[in-house]
């Protein structure tokens, strides 16, 4: 039978025959794809023609697609509904891949024809975008290590396979004890929780074969840390979760974090840096380790005082309750949660029934077709679990893209939210419009429920959707989020602020049984509690960006572990909290080398993104159109095609400072 993974894709917009698709066409495929994009390669290194834009350059751009295709449908697969069978192949393929891609970085006679064209661009008559792919392409392959020879070009193909390897091993890993481990709760024990708790623990009993449980999914975990009232319950449940990834055994992470960061920083000596930090920092806005430090430490003082502030008013709650102990991490979330309904009169399980997760789509949906003309439409067409859904995207009648949504969390999918493109937008070598893939990890419930942070996710995910949907670029390569890592974030996070546009939430923040819209005094309260806990939230995440930073620089740690408790004393970290993804479960930065030495990136970008909403403000307002026609031109639809720092100050008419980023924190 035709493997359909090779097949052409006669289906609406090109989209994956999933339901043709079977766990055993994949590595015939991954073999078919990868000799032909190995004779594509050969054919464009051995042309006799003298090398140009059109030969060299755009040739690379078209070549691969084949394997694009197979590897955009098995990656989705791998992380959104991972199988014993689906973890096998990805061992496999991930070395082979390292190893197919290090061979093209290293191909001699393939760089000698992009060095060519680049000495040679004056005379070639270069539009900005192609200047820029051609830029682009031929720092990547030097940073790749093209220009390395004997010794040091074999051992750089042996490091990106090792690092392959330990990068999926590493996931795997965490997605195995998240996976395994659950609280069984008895009757007595769903006590004092609200209904919305309850049922998302029936719900996970159920996947698992079992009556209520917890699971280490944040969409469950999260709600039952902040309401149960059994202390020692929390304190397992809280152990469970920040012991990931360092439990011992087969699935621990330590010793695979402790040889990632020695391979990276060789991988950046053999290319002439000092450390890790300086080669991953190169090509990023901030540039340097000082630069990201001095940010961080900004941000971090006015963050630590405000959560130890707070720590000394959850202390006075535990001690009200008879609890002569001090505050620890397990019992943060459940007193920030009394202390927001009595200072916010906000109940978590008294808001959540407005926040339901169709009704926050639809959100999205309005805000996306106010700001840019976009209309959404339901398409069925199968898909690879039955949780997704696709809509079809158009503006002006024109379709644009494909949109899917898998929301919901499961046993087989990794944790986190995360935003992908299937295929990207590209008009040259030749056209082709996204398919854009949104993965979150919410509690299911009938019907589905949200909390005001995962309402936030949703939003912070479509964000990233519109930028790759509203990319109009001419080559892939350049396309949607393919810019630098700490501006990556500045759309998603952007878009996160029409959430708490008033007259968004007045009219799709409606009530599960009801139907009535939050009333507004509620909508208020909401409002007006957007900064409670921010210490504690900023604390968390900076203490990760700091580690983050500290394993990068200068010479790796020979006891990461050792090394994460010596920065978070200097940091005078606060004892009851604990880094928002402890280094054996920080799969930003050991999954791979996406946000290595980038977690900081989050923090980059809140500073434009807060200055940019400040810009609609100082307009006509959220949905002025000239702002959101110059947040599309400047930056939603330019992808990488143009210096991140000289879209922004297009935009904006100057680069930002922190002010704006504190005021929204609540921290000035």
């Amino acid at each position: 039978m035709t493997n359909p993974l090779l097949s052409d894709w006669n289906t609406p917009f090109g989209l994956a025959p999933f339901d043709q698709i079977t766990d055993a066409d994949f590595a015939p495929a991954l073999d078919a794809a990868l000799a032909s994009h190995n004779a594509e390669i050969d054919a464009i290194a051995s042309d006799p023609q003298p090398a140009d834009f059109a030969n060299t350059v755009e040739a690379l751009e078209g070549a691969g697609k084949a394997l694009d295709r197979v590897l955009g449908v098995f990656f989705t697969l791998a992380g959104a509904d991972s199988t014993p069978a689906r973890e096998a192949l990805q061992r496999d393929f991930s070395p082979r891949l390292a190893a197919h891609f290090a061979r093209i970085s290293s191909n001699k006679a393939l760089f000698a024809r992009v060095s060519a064209v680049w000495q040679g661009r004056a005379a070639q008559g270069l539009n900005a975008e192609e200047e820029r792919v051609l830029m682009l392409t031929h720092r990547g392959m030097l940073r790749a290590g093209a220009a390395l020879t004997g010794a040091a070009d074999v051992r750089m193909g042996e490091i990106k396979q090792r690092l392959a390897v330990l990068g999926t091993q590493f996931t795997q890993n965490l997605l195995a004890d998240e996976r395994e481990w659950f609280l069984p709760l008895s009757e007595d024990d769903l006590d004092g929780l609200p209904a919305f708790v309850v049922q998302a623990a029936r719900a996970a009993g159920q996947d698992k074969g079992q009556g209520p449980v917890v699971t280490l999914s944040r969409s469950l975990i999260v709600p039952f840390l902040e309401f149960s009232p059994r202390r020692d319950l929390r304190a397992r449940a809280f152990k469970a979760w920040a012991a990931r990834g360092a439990n011992g055994g087969k699935t621990d992470n330590r010793d695979i974090v402790r040889e990632i960061l020695a391979l990276r920083h060789e991988r950046a000596q053999l290319l002439g840096f000092a450390c890790f930090a300086d080669y991953k920092l190169e090509t990023e806005m901030a540039g340097t380790g000082d630069a990201v430090r001095s940010l961080l430490s900004k941000v971090w003082q006015p963050a630590r005082a405000q959560a130890n502030r707070d720590a000394e008013i959850l202390t006075d709650m535990l001690h009200q309750d008879g609890l002569n102990e001090r505050l620890e991490p397990w019992d943060w979330r459940y007193y920030a949660q009394k202390r927001r309904r009595a200072e916010h009169d906000l109940d978590e399980a008294a808001l959540k029934p407005f926040f339901q997760l169709d009704r926050m789509i639809d959100a999205a949906f309005d805000c996306a077709h106010r700001l840019f003309g976009l209309e959404f439409a339901p398409l069925a067409v199968p898909l690879y679990h039955p949780d997704c859904r696709a809509w079809t995207v158009t503006r002006d009648g024109r379709h644009v893209a494909v949109f899917i949504g898998d929301y919901f969390a499961r046993p087989s999918k990794r944790s986190g939210a995360w935003c992908s493109a299937m295929r990207a937008q590209a008009k040259r070598p030749s056209v082709q419009t996204p398919i854009v893939l949104n993965v979150c990890n919410f509690a299911k419930s009938d019907p589905a429920l949200l909390s005001y942070d995962d309402a936030r996710t949703l939003f912070h995910e479509f964000g990233h959707a519109l930028h790759q949907m509203l990319s109009n670029v001419s080559f892939e390569s350049v396309s949607g989020t393919s810019v630098a890592r700490d501006f990556v974030e500045l759309p998603s996070q952007l878009f996160e602020h029409w959430l708490e546009v008033p007259e968004v939430l007045s009219r799709f923040a409606t009530h599960a049984e009801t139907g009535a819209p939050i009333p507004p005094a509620l909508l208020d309260r909401v409002l007006g509690a957007a900064t409670f806990d921010m210490g504690f939230q900023t604390v968390e995440y900076l203490a990760s960006a700091f580690v983050d930073l500290a394993f990068h620089e200068g010479v790796p740690p020979q006891d990461p572990m050792a090394r994460q408790a010596e920065v978070l004393a200097d940091l005078g970290m606060p004892p009851a909290i604990v880094m928002r993804h402890a280094t054996p479960q920080f799969a930003h930065v050991f999954a791979g080398d996406g946000y290595s030495c980038g977690y900081y990136s989050y923090l980059w970008s809140e500073v434009m993104d807060a200055d940019a909403f400040e810009a609609f403000q100082e307009a006509g307002g959220p949905f002025d159109p000239a702002m959101a026609q110059a947040l599309e031109r400047h930056i939603l639809s330019t992808g990488g095609s143009v210096d991140a720092a000289a879209l922004y100050q297009a935009f904006r008419g100057r680069m930002p400072g922190p002010e704006a980023l504190l005021r929204g924190r609540g921290l000035v």
